[in-house]
């Protein structure tokens, strides 16, 4: 079980060792994830540094990728869109094209916030929205499953939602991930 753990704090070790992030980047991006709005000077007050060393930090973390982007977050029910919607969908055929051509039909319809390709019964995992049941349904029939390479879709709604767009978990890059204290 020793080995486990030591094995879990040398990978965690080489993920911060491969993106070079301390303490303090860890820190910053917590506090982020939370208030992406603060300015520097706001940072500073949570992460112990001047508003210019974190200046500098978050063009690092811009520039690896790290950061992707920044963000307004928008409740869809606020703005008319009150179906919300995860829909798994199998494909006919699995071939290089049919999926580069569904993939690139995917990215044009607005209605689908997110597309994941899996692993299971089903070969993508769409979130999607909509103002009400038959704007879903209108959507599922002619639009989605007119997607070239569809074959079966299956629609899961949601009734309520009681956590969106929660952190990342970043405890696994500090150093005292793996629960070992110093000593041992």
């Amino acid at each position: 079980m020793l080995c486990d753990k030591v094995a879990f704090v040398t990978a965690s070790a080489r993920i911060r060792l491969m993106l070079e992030l301390d303490h303090f980047d860890l820190a910053l991006l917590d506090v982020l994830q939370r208030f992406g709005r603060a300015t520097h000077q706001q940072l500073g007050e949570q992460v112990p540094l001047s508003p210019s060393q974190i200046g500098r930090r978050l063009q690092r973390l811009e520039a690896t990728g790290v950061i992707e982007g920044y963000r307004v977050v928008l409740r869809p029910e606020k703005l008319g869109l009150g179906v919300t919607a995860f829909t798994s969908l199998k494909l006919k055929h699995h071939g290089d094209s049919v999926i580069e051509q569904f993939q690139q039909q995917i990215e044009t319809l607005p209605e689908v916030l997110e597309c994941h390709a899996t692993v299971g019964d089903a070969d993508y995992l769409l979130r999607i929205v909509a103002p009400d049941l038959n704007a879903l349904s209108g959507f599922v029939m002619k639009k989605l499953m007119r997607v070239p390479g569809v074959d079966s879709v299956r629609s899961n709604i949601v009734l309520t939602t009681f956590k969106r767009n929660g952190p990342l978990p970043l405890s696994h890059l500090s150093d005292d991930a793996s629960g070992l204290s110093k000593s041992t």
